[in-house]
């Protein structure tokens, strides 16, 4: 049986390099050449797990399975997070099928295969055709990264007159400075220290502010929007001041601790904790697109498809000095 090449982690968070054999392609399957993968926060929480890793993966069609009807051997390709839904429920059936009760998402289905490898198998109807204007290496990091920060924009209807916040200059962060400007709205920027200001206003921000030390901020207008794209969660005693009436708060990163934040402020001035999750396929594929339209790319630093290689990039981004998106390159 044909086999190709996948990565995962382990228990002891150790990168192995193992073979897969290669399932005779179903109804709408297609088997992708990877080209590149973009590296993610949310790889990291898997290092540890015996699965296939990475889900920001580009490449090119190489077999079709007898259902395909769109794509051709060679077109260039893009996935994401989400690998499947059932395409019958309210949600499917409404374009919003990441809330699919049979989604099958990265981490929780699909464990033997992923984005770092040489090959893998999904369905036509969750891949997406990456434009021409962009890259692979440049797609790679826009499949979940651009997906997540996008979609929170587009999905709850962020308008180009609005004010939005931008919480850290880092792999989620500096994508959404540029869609947000794009897009037509006033970008506010807020980091740590001075340290990104001026690459956060070459990137499209309006104005930055350095939170460090600060007991008060004072923005002028207020925001109608804020993507806190931090690890960490702010300090709301700080943040919330800055937030307009019926604004929306948009936590994208993952964490497994509680959100904690101020009662009062909140519902004083009717402000929404809004959760978003990646992105719908419609949505997608208008990211793609948009990028292509208006030159958004992800700033990277390359690594090789590799043991050696993924480890590398893994303790890049463990140990914060990545800049911005790690991406891997197969070796050929």
């Amino acid at each position: 049986m044909p086999t190709f090449t996948v990565f995962k982690g382990s228990k002891e968070g150790k990168i192995i390099k193992t073979e897969t054999t290669r399932p005779s392609l179903q109804n709408d399957q297609v088997l992708v050449k990877i080209t590149a993968s973009g590296l993610c926060g949310t790889d990291e929480h898997y290092r540890h797990a015996d699965m296939g890793l990475g889900h920001e993966g580009a490449g090119i069609v190489e077999e079709l399975g007898p259902g395909v009807k769109g794509l051709k051997k060679g077109d260039r390709v893009g996935w994401g997070y989400q690998h499947d839904s059932c395409g019958q429920c309210e949600w499917c059936l409404t374009g919003r099928e990441t809330f699919c009760e049979q989604r099958a998402m990265y981490g929780y289905a699909d464990l033997d295969q992923g984005s770092f490898g040489s090959h893998a198998v999904w369905r036509e109807a969750f891949l997406f055709a990456i434009p021409d204007g962009i890259t692979d290496q440049e797609a790679a990091p826009l499949m979940c990264g651009g997906a997540t920060v996008f979609n929170a924009l587009k999905m709850y209807n962020i308008q180009p007159t609005d004010r939005v916040g931008v919480m850290g200059v880092g792999g989620l962060g500096h994508l959404a400075i540029q869609f947000a400007s794009k897009m037509g709205c006033d970008v506010v920027v807020f980091s740590g220290t001075e340290g990104k200001r001026d690459e956060a206003m070459r990137l499209g921000a309006t104005e930055f502010v350095a939170m460090k030390g600060r007991t008060e901020l004072s923005i002028g207008r207020k925001l109608d929007a804020l993507l806190v794209t931090t690890s960490v969660q702010p300090d709301w005693n700080l943040i919330l001041p800055t937030m307009g009436p019926d604004s929306k708060i948009f936590p994208l990163t993952v964490s497994m601790d509680n959100f904690s934040i101020p009662y009062m402020p909140l519902i004083m001035s009717g402000i929404r904790i809004q959760g978003s999750l990646v992105a719908a396929r419609s949505i997608q594929r208008h990211m793609l697109l948009f990028a292509a339209q208006h030159q958004i790319k992800p700033i990277m630093m390359e690594f090789p498809m590799s043991e050696v290689g993924i480890t590398q990039a893994m303790d890049t981004l463990s140990d914060g000095s990545m800049r911005y998106r790690g991406v891997l390159v197969p070796q050929n």
